[in-house]
Formats: structure tokens, C-alpha cells, sequence
């Protein structure tokens, strides 16, 4: 572990233990510094705050911005003059250099997500240093010192389910294994979401990790092979991310792992934006991330009230500066102090769940699949900005494709098609079709998109 993580961590635990005026006085700082740094080095940010005074204390003197402002002017967003689109691009549509940095120096994500616009983010030392204090101390306080000391004697052995093969934001901020690759040692495993169910029930079997971590409805599914005794793992701690569960499935997960269960909320544009407690709340990392649930027009909604929107304001990224971005989410403020203790803004979080899709293979017995796995199989390819996938029968897939930039979509289709029926051979489900839809990706009424639509959510 580096020095400056370590560091960074002995602030952030005394972050938690500061007043409220302290606390404030430590973002307001950091605020300042950032938003000098965006306009001094960012030609987008000089242009947009040109109309501002030299000083900014206050936040809500900020405009808000958004991907869809933000990605066309990407080469003018970012600070590097280094970093540009098309070396942006180029790298992430290379598989191979998953894991690896970017120019020397910085590590790529990518998501497609709900509003239509493909997002790239580059992480530099400080926001990477920062995401993985901020973890530490999430794990400080989901762990017992009993349970800490347990998984310290047992080597560590942190099981991490993610999507591979693509620049997803999840993997970079994971240490290169010594081949270049991801991790795969016997403190830090790393396996594919994609993987057919038995070969990941296998794999955890003969790891028995001391720590699962994974998207929500992947570990939901995992659950099952537990309750079915396929598999048979004793995890201290399962950490829930990406999507949202119900109370009553995290109490599922909490009973048949016996263990404790973390969760988190966070995006591309900041990694670890909050930490769930006992009570069910989601503690906002309020030292290094600013979020303001607003309304349509983008004012302040009270505690108590869900937001339309909410903006997040990133105080660690210097690299590509994020102030006042609207991420989409919907969330509720709690209006008093959590039980817990926390001192932190506690938050809900709303329209994050993913419901499984349930198929048939070849024999017509069931084969679930989680929705991340299947959108982070088709968020590979090379060229795509938005695929929108519905199940339109127990054997039947349909794709809703938009190309990016300069691509076509006639000749991102094919990789797209291979990529999912790759997918689904590997789980056994040979006889699904894969068919590209004649129309484009459809927003729901709320104006999003749902990247993936199982066949129940259609009414069938």
C-alpha cells in the first residue's frame, strides 16, 4: 500500500471524527482549489465560467453541466493536453490493454449509460489514491475488529466479481498483477461476471474468500447456488455495488452467507460517492465528493423529498475536472442525523435495480443471467455508443444499436451480436437468437434508457 493512500486514509478517518464546520471548511478549500485549477487549465471551464467572479465560495454559483455538454468537448473538458478523444478512444477500443495505464499515467473508464451518451473518464494518482482510501475506510467500519483480524489472518483472500475484457470503470482502479493484467494472487482474485455460473461457483469453492465483492444482482444469484449448496463459501463481508436491492433481498444475502453485508453507490465520474450502514442508508464520502439532490430546474430539494436529479462534484480529479454534473440518479435526503453514528449526508437511492433475465436452454430448463453481465458483454464493443438489448421471448434477444462518433452502425452490429452469442453459448443457451432491431434505442417515460429489458419487465 503507498505511502500517500495511507495518508490519505489517517485524514479521511479524521474526517469522520471533525465537526461540521471543519468538515465544510476542508471542501470548501478543496473547492476552490479545483475549480482554480479547471479554469486555469481546462479551455472548457475558462469559456463556461467566464462570467463568474475570480472567487467562487459558494457552489450553487457554479452552472451545471452534463455528459452530453461535456463529451463533444472533451479535448477542451480535460487538463492534459495529452489526453485527447482520439487517444482516448483508440485505447479503449484496444481489449489488450486492459488494466494497463494510459499514456504512463492514468487509468480510463467507460460507461454507456442511461442517457445515451457514451462516457469516457480518465483517472489521474490523486482521484485513483483517493477511491481506494475511501475503500479502506468503508471496509474499517462494515468489519468488526474481530472479523478484520480474521481476514488478516487469513491472507486477505477478497473474491471481486467485475465485468472484464472492457475498460470499465469498476477495474481501473484495481493494482496491475505483476503480468500486466488483473489481479489473480492469493490476497486479491478477480473473476468475470461473464463466466457460465458453475465455473464461478467452482472458482469460489476452491478460493473461499474472506471478502465477496460484486454488482448486487450478480451476488443475488449467487446467493441462490448458495441455498442450492452448490456453492459453499463463508465470506466475513459480501459488498453490494451498481444496482439497488430491496431490504428484504439484502437480509437474504446477510442469512444465507452468514456474514456481514457493505454497500455502496457510486459512478464513472466518482467511484466511491457513498457507504451504506446498519440502517440502511448511504453515507456520502462528503470530504471528497459534493452531491446536491436538486428538482428539474436544478434547485435544492429538502430533506425528506426525492429529487429529480442529483449533481456530484468530484474534489479529487484534477485531470478531468466534474462540478455541478448532473449523474441522473434520483435520491432522497434523510432530514435528521442517522442511528448509526455516521455524521456524514445520509441518501437513497432510487431506479438503480436490475431485474434477471430468466432464459431456456436447449432442453427448456431455466438459466438466469444478471443484467450488468450481459450489458458489460455488449459495452465492449469497439464503436458502439448505446445498444439497448430486450428479451422478447425465453429464447429470443433483440438489439437496439446506436454506433459512436465516426463508426457505422452496420459494422459495429456484427461484433455485438458475436460478443452476446458468445455469451449465451457459454451459459448454455445455444438456442437464443440474437436479432438486431429496426429501431433505434427508446427512451422510458422518465427520458432515459433502459439498457436492458427482460422479457417480464415488457408485461409477458
Amino acid at each position: 500500500m503507498s505511502e500517500n493512500i495511507l495518508r490519505l486514509l489517517w485524514e479521511m478517518r479524521r474526517a469522520k471524527r471533525a465537526g461540521p464546520g471543519e468538515l465544510a471548511g476542508r471542501r470548501s478549500e478543496r473547492l476552490t482549489r479545483i475549480v482554480t485549477h479547471a479554469r486555469t487549465h481546462s479551455r472548457y471551464y475558462r469559456e463556461f465560467y467566464r462570467e463568474l467572479p475570480e472567487r467562487v465560495d459558494d457552489i450553487v454559483e457554479l452552472p451545471v453541466t452534463d455528459k452530453r455538454r461535456l463529451m463533444p468537448r472533451f479535448d477542451d473538458w480535460v487538463t492534459d493536453p495529452d489526453v485527447t478523444l482520439a487517444r482516448a478512444r483508440a485505447f479503449i477500443d484496444d481489449p489488450s490493454l486492459v488494466g494497463t495505464p494510459f499514456l504512463g499515467r492514468y487509468r480510463i473508464g467507460t460507461t454507456s449509460g442511461t442517457t445515451g451518451v457514451r462516457g469516457i473518464f480518465v483517472y489521474d494518482r490523486l482521484s485513483r489514491a483517493v477511491t481506494s482510501a475511501l475503500a479502506l475506510r468503508a471496509f474499517g467500519g462494515w468489519l468488526t475488529p474481530a472479523d478484520a483480524l480474521a481476514v488478516a489472518r487469513g491472507g486477505g483472500r477478497v473474491a471481486w466479481v467485475l465485468a472484464t475484457g472492457g475498460h470499465f470503470g469498476s477495474s481501473t482502479v484495481l493494482p496491475a498483477s505483476r503480468r500486466g493484467g488483473l489481479p489473480d494472487g492469493r490476497a486479491l482474485k478477480v473473476l468475470s461476471v461473464f463466466s457460465p455460473m458453475p465455473e464461478l461457483v467452482e472458482r469460489l469453492n476452491r478460493y473461499q474468500p474472506n471478502i465477496l465483492v460484486g454488482y448486487a444482482g450478480q451476488i443475488s444469484l449467487l446467493a441462490g447456488e448458495q441455498e442450492a449448496g452448490r456453492l459453499q463459501i463463508s465470506p466475513r463481508l459480501v459488498v453490494l455495488a451498481a444496482e439497488g436491492l430491496s431490504g428484504a433481498a439484502y437480509d437474504r444475502i446477510s442469512a444465507v452467507f452468514g456474514a456481514r453485508i457493505g454497500n455502496g453507490y457510486g459512478a464513472c465520474e466518482f467511484m466511491s460517492t457513498a457507504i451504506g450502514c446498519a440502517e440502511g442508508w448511504l453515507h456520502v464520502n462528503a470530504d471528497w465528493v459534493i452531491v446536491e439532490p436538486v428538482d428539474a430546474e436544478h434547485r435544492p430539494t429538502a430533506p425528506g423529498e426525492r429529487s429529480h436529479t442529483v449533481l456530484v462534484t468530484n474534489l479529487a480529479n484534477r485531470v478531468q475536472p466534474i462540478l455541478r454534473y448532473d449523474l441522473g440518479d434520483s435520491v432522497l435526503a434523510r432530514p435528521d442525523r442517522c442511528p448509526c453514528g455516521d455524521p456524514f449526508q445520509a441518501i437513497r437511492v432510487q431506479g438503480r435495480a436490475g431485474d434477471a433475465l430468466s432464459f431456456d436452454d436447449e432442453h427448456g430448463a431455466p438459466v438466469t443471467v444478471a443484467p450488468v453481465a450481459l450489458a458489460g458483454v455488449v459495452d465492449r464493443a469497439p464503436g458502439l455508443e448505446l445498444a439497448q438489448v430486450v428479451q422478447t421471448g425465453r429464447t429470443s434477444l433483440k438489439v437496439r444499436v446506436q454506433a459512436a462518433y465516426n463508426a457505422e452502425a452496420d459494422a459495429v452490429w456484427p461484433v455485438i451480436r458475436d460478443e452476446i452469442s458468445r455469451f449465451l453459448a457459454a451459459h448454455g443457451l445455444n438456442r437464443v437468437t440474437v436479432e438486431r432491431a429496426s429501431d433505434p434505442p427508446q427512451r422510458s417515460a422518465g427520458g432515459k434508457y433502459r439498457l436492458i429489458i427482460p422479457y417480464d419487465a415488457r408485461g409477458r
